[in-house]
């Protein structure tokens, strides 16, 4: 309780900041030099996951990032954004928590100019205590008020468990509204999860946000999924995916009938598939 300021309520955090201009797919890549993939592209942004910035084995920044600048490491043109995503399994974004201000983590990760970073996310499970939920939703709200106040444009991430919860962060949205929300949908894989959580919170969500409220998805990849979520939040929607680049390793595809096994370039299927989920989702 004292490490999360002695209290449990939003009221207190506000995460000012203004949400830059972004395509409705960033593709998600390894954190290493996107010059081959991006070659036929000139895709506007690109994001890369927590863990290919800090480590969880030293509880550090990278070298490859320590000091840097996001868009020189990734080698991004010129106009061309930087997402860090700020997600990962649990031990990661604790080590985050417990040596952000020690170590001064938070103002590191400010330092390397990101031009956006989607705050760390603090899980929820059904069979926790009750208080274990509370204490991480806000977690959640509490690092991205750490990351926005050092300089970063930041979006929280949220995470619910009961309506309650959906509830007190719409009324928290109303009276402190952040540049965006996100939820982090990775570990969303079995239909049952899908139907009986993230499906209808987000129901819930596109009824009750205010109707400019911008929202960032990640980690949909099946074409019905991102088909529902269009539907609720049309082009106030941003959708995160690591798909592309994952498919791009062995030389596949997405298309309409699913994975295709092409033997592509790495190149040319990354570019493919991103063309392809981009194509998903509103233009812009």
């Amino acid at each position: 309780m004292s490490d999360v300021g002695g209290t449990l309520t939003f009221d207190d955090i506000t995460i000012d900041g203004a949400l830059p201009e972004l395509p409705a797919f960033i593709p998600m890549t390894d954190g290493s030099n996107v010059t081959q993939l991006d070659a036929s592209l000139r895709w506007p942004a690109y994001g890369v996951g927590l863990r290919r910035v800090f480590s969880p084995d030293t509880h550090s920044i990278y070298p490859r990032f320590a000091g840097k600048q996001a868009r020189e490491v990734l080698a991004l043109r010129e106009g061309q954004k930087a997402v860090l995503v700020g997600y990962g399994e649990d031990p990661l974004v604790e080590a985050l928590w417990t040596y952000r201000k020690r170590d001064g983590l938070v103002e590191e990760i400010a330092a390397q100019g990101w031009d956006l970073v989607l705050a760390p996310n603090y899980s929820i499970y059904g069979n926790w205590p009750r208080t274990e939920h509370l204490l991480n939703m806000r977690r959640c709200l509490l690092i991205a008020q750490e990351l926005a106040d050092a300089g970063v444009p930041t979006v929280p991430n949220i995470y619910w468990f009961r309506l309650e919860d959906l509830e007190r962060y719409t009324s928290w949205i109303e009276d402190a509204p952040p540049p965006a929300i996100a939820v982090n949908l990775q570990t969303v894989r079995e239909n049952s999860n899908w139907d009986t959580w993230a499906l209808p919170g987000l129901y819930w969500l596109a009824e009750n946000l205010p109707a400019d409220m911008p929202i960032i998805l990640t980690g949909l990849s099946r074409i019905d999924r991102i088909a529902q979520v269009v539907a609720l939040f049309g082009n106030r929607l941003t959708l995160v995916s690591q798909n592309p680049h994952q498919y791009a390793l062995h030389g596949a595809i997405m298309t309409a009938n699913g994975r295709e096994d092409v033997h592509a370039r790495p190149g040319d299927a990354f570019a493919s598939t991103v063309q392809f989920m981009a194509s998903l989702l509103p233009p812009r």
